[in-house]
């Protein structure tokens, strides 16, 4: 017993390299696939940082509060979200390419993720590399709205006025070469006016400056809008999309009223740090799909002018892909450089 013993052991102590490396690389890969097990088993099991691109009180800021109180209810775990405004999204972009890529950051983007690689001959990021893609959240119109000192009452309106008075109005913007920037530039060419461009630092100061009366226009969310063309503080004019908005189907949209072929969205999406884990992506892109197809968070996007969407990670790099192809042209056509 002892010989034969002593026999299979130094049979094993002698076994060729080649068994002990098929022997080692099989107990990697078992515990690789554990490892990976456990992950999406356990996460998150801390709090969650969703950062946001703009100030609060903007349309972006009001999606990520749903969203993080969603994540929240369904996973236990809190969701701080972190407001990081300024350059069209760039410094929000970059805090979270520089992050842990652990699955406990992840951005809301808008439309300006797809802009800004056309705008900026160099960027501390890469719009897709340093990124993975985790699903589409909602795609909605622009407004074009006016504050009520304006005397017009229709986009024809609007343009006869701007032509009358070249150089006095002026529009507010979320940022020089965000979404609602380039709708003005478009609006400027189709029409051949020449208006003012006033950025602001995010959705929620340009909004506020409309309503102040110190700026005569913006193109806003129809997430951001609506209240206050009820109570009317703005007037709304016409929406950018190809479809009338169906939380206010009575605003005729560009094409309606007076430019054809008009057709400028706004959409909302969330990625996260390039390397972070597959098997995390994937629960966080089926989590925030369910969310936002939840009937309370489809009746409130509704009520907001937004489409809920909800996409896997292979769909919505398709759709940025397109999207970043799709913006340069009309940076390309509108002139528009990074200030």
């Amino acid at each position: 017993m002892t010989d034969a013993y002593t026999s299979g052991c130094t049979c094993m102590r002698r076994a060729p390299s080649v068994w002990r490396t098929a022997a080692f690389t099989l107990m990697v890969a078992t515990l690789t696939v554990a490892t990976a097990a456990s992950s999406a088993e356990t996460y998150p099991n801390k709090a969650l940082r969703l950062i946001v691109p703009f100030p609060p009180g903007g349309g972006t800021d009001a999606i990520s509060r749903v969203l993080g109180h969603k994540l929240t209810e369904r996973w236990g775990v809190p969701v701080i979200v972190d407001n990081r405004g300024g350059a069209n999204g760039i410094i929000a972009a970059q805090l979270t390419a520089e992050a842990a890529s652990d699955g406990y950051t992840i951005l809301l983007i808008t439309a300006g993720h797809a802009i800004n690689p056309s705008l900026h001959a160099k960027l501390p990021y890469d719009a897709i590399r340093d990124f993975v893609p985790v699903t589409s959240v909602a795609f909605g119109a622009f407004a074009l709205v006016v504050h009520p000192s304006v005397p017009a009452t229709s986009v024809k309106e609007l343009i006869a006025l701007a032509k009358t008075y070249p150089g006095k109005l002026n529009f507010a913007s979320s940022g020089t070469g965000s979404p609602n920037h380039l709708a003005g530039e478009m609006f400027k060419r189709r029409a051949q006016v020449n208006i003012t461009h006033v950025p602001y630092k995010g959705a929620g100061p340009a909004l506020a400056a409309l309503l102040a009366g110190d700026v005569d226009l913006a193109f806003g969310t129809m997430v951001s809008v609506p209240a206050h063309l009820k109570a009317g503080k703005l007037r709304a004019l016409a929406v950018t999309t190809a479809k009338r908005s169906s939380v206010a189907p009575d605003i005729p949209t560009m094409s309606e009223a007076a430019l054809p072929g008009f057709d400028v969205s706004s959409w909302f999406g969330v990625v996260a740090p390039a390397g972070t884990k597959r098997d995390i992506i994937l629960k966080l892109s089926q989590t925030i799909t369910d969310i936002v197809n939840m009937s309370d968070v489809r009746q409130r996007f509704a009520r907001e002018g937004l489409e809920p969407l909800g996409s896997t990670p292979e769909q919505f790099l398709k759709f940025l892909n397109s999207e970043i192809a799709r913006w340069r042209t009309v940076v390309q056509q509108s002139g528009v450089r990074a200030e």
